[in-house]
C-alpha cells in the first residue's frame, strides 16, 4: 500500500495525539507499521543507550528495527563503504600523557576555586568530622521491600489485563509508584493503567476533587470508599471493568490486578466489590502475604497483592510512618515523629481534636496530651511515647 507524505504526517500526529490521551486506548496495534509511525528524532536518539538517553532501540514502539534505521541516520552508506568511505577519528579527552595531566590540573583549580574560595561545601565529598549516619536502617523500616514481595509485585502485574494502583486519598502522590507506570510504558503497553483514590471518606471533598483533577491527566481516575455495607464509587468502578472487559472480547476473561502501598486498601477495595469478606483486612500493614485471585464476574477475575514500598531511597522514616507503612505500636521511640505531624497539620484543626489550645513545642505537646489522657509513669512523669 502506499500512502503520500502528508497522509503520513497527518496520521501520525493524530496517533500521538491518541496515544498521549490516557482515557484512549489502542487496539490491534500489531497491524499498524509503529515503527514508521513513530517520529525518531522527538525521542532523544542521538543520546548513546546508558549516557542521558535511552539509546534508540527504547523508543516507543520502536524496537530493534527503529534502532537500525538511525543507525543509516547518523553514518549514511556511502560514507561508511566504498570509494567515497570514511573514517571518523575517535574522539578522546587527550592525545597524550602531557594532555591529560594538564586537564586535571585545570579541573583540581576550578574545584578549588568553586568549594575553597567560595566556603562552600561539597556535599558528595566525604570530610573529617562529619556527623555520624546510620547506615544500618532498622529492620522494622525495611517492611514490603524484600525480594519476596517484589516478586509478588511483578507476578501480579504479569497476569494482569488492568492494574489498578490504590492511593491514599491523604497522600496519593506519596503513595504512587511511578516505577511501575514506567515499567508498563516500557515493557507492556498493552495494558491499562487505573488509579482508584481509597478512603477519600477521610479527606474533605474539594481535596478529592482537586487530586482526581490532578491525577485524570495521566490515567483514568475513581474516588472510592472501601465499605461493604456503605461503600462510594463501587458502581463506576465495576461499570469501567466491564468496559474494559468488551475490548477484550477476543479474550475468555480478564484479571484486573491491584497493587499499592501497604495499607491503603487493597484487600478492603476486594471485598467491597464482592460485598462480602473474600480477603483477610486489618487496619495495620503487612495483613496480606500472597498474591491471591478471587472471582468478581464470569469474565472478571480479581488479583489481590502484598503492599510493596517503592520509595525507600528518598523516604526518610518520619515519611514511612505517617505513611502508615510501619506499624506505630513497634517503634521504640514515636516522639522523633511528631513534630512532622504538627508541622503538616494547621493548629486549629489539632487544637479541636485534642482540646489543646497552646504549646510550645512538640515535647509540651505530648506533655500536656499524656497529662489530659491520663498517661503517667512512676513518679507523676508524663508518658509521651505513649501519648
Amino acid at each position: 500500500r502506499v500512502i503520500g507524505q502528508q497522509q503520513l504526517q497527518r496520521f501520525r500526529e493524530e496517533l500521538g495525539a491518541k496515544l498521549k490521551n490516557p482515557f484512549n486506548v489502542l487496539l490491534k496495534e500489531r497491524k499498524l507499521p509503529m515503527s514508521l509511525l513513530n517520529d525518531s528524532d522527538n525521542n532523544n536518539n542521538n543520546a548513546p543507550a546508558g549516557e542521558g538517553g535511552e539509546g534508540p532501540s527504547s523508543s516507543r514502539g520502536g524496537g530493534g528495527k527503529q534502532a537500525r534505521v538511525d543507525l543509516l541516520r547518523v553514518q549514511g552508506f556511502q560514507d561508511t563503504f566504498g570509494p567515497k568511505s570514511q573514517r571518523k577519528r575517535p574522539r578522546q579527552v587527550a592525545q597524550d600523557y602531557e594532555q591529560l595531566m594538564k586537564r586535571s590540573k585545570q579541573k583540581e583549580e576550578t574545584y578549588s576555586d568553586k568549594y575553597g574560595a567560595s566556603g562552600q561545601l561539597d556535599k558528595s565529598a566525604v570530610r573529617d568530622g562529619m556527623e555520624a549516619r546510620d547506615l544500618v536502617k532498622d529492620k522494622l523500616f525495611e517492611k514490603g521491600q524484600s525480594k519476596r514481595i517484589w516478586g509478588e509485585l511483578y507476578k501480579v502485574i504479569d497476569s494482569s489485563d488492568v492494574v489498578i494502583q490504590v492511593l491514599d486519598a491523604r497522600d496519593p502522590l506519596g503513595t504512587r509508584c511511578q516505577h511501575v507506570e514506567r515499567h508498563l510504558k516500557k515493557n507492556a503497553r498493552h495494558k491499562h493503567m487505573l488509579f482508584l483514590l481509597n478512603k477519600c471518606d477521610l479527606v474533605p471533598a474539594w481535596v478529592t476533587k482537586r487530586y482526581l483533577h490532578m491525577l485524570s491527566k495521566d490515567y483514568p481516575t475513581l474516588a472510592f470508599h472501601a465499605s461493604i455495607t456503605n461503600p462510594f464509587g463501587k458502581g463506576s468502578l465495576i461499570s469501567l471493568l466491564r468496559q474494559i472487559a468488551r475490548l477484550h472480547s477476543d479474550k475468555q476473561a480478564i484479571s484486573i490486578g491491584f497493587v499499592g502501598y501497604p495499607n491503603v486498601g487493597k484487600s478492603s477495595v476486594i471485598n467491597t466489590l464482592r460485598t462480602k469478606k473474600v480477603c483477610n483486612v486489618a487496619p495495620v500493614p503487612g495483613e496480606t502475604k500472597v498474591w491471591q485471585y478471587i472471582t468478581l464476574t464470569k469474565r472478571i477475575f480479581l488479583i489481590d497483592c502484598p503492599g510493596v514500598v517503592y520509595n525507600s531511597t528518598s523516604d526518610s522514616e518520619t515519611d514511612s510512618v505517617l505513611k502508615g507503612v510501619v506499624r506505630v505500636e513497634r517503634l521504640e521511640d514515636a516522639t522523633e515523629h511528631i513534630p512532622e505531624v504538627l508541622r503538616r497539620v494547621k493548629k486549629r484543626y489539632i487544637a479541636q481534636a485534642y482540646r489543646i489550645s497552646k504549646w510550645s513545642s512538640p515535647a509540651d505537646f505530648l506533655e500536656q496530651l499524656a497529662r489530659r489522657m491520663g498517661k503517667m509513669l512512676k513518679g507523676g512523669e508524663p508518658d509521651l511515647n505513649t501519648a
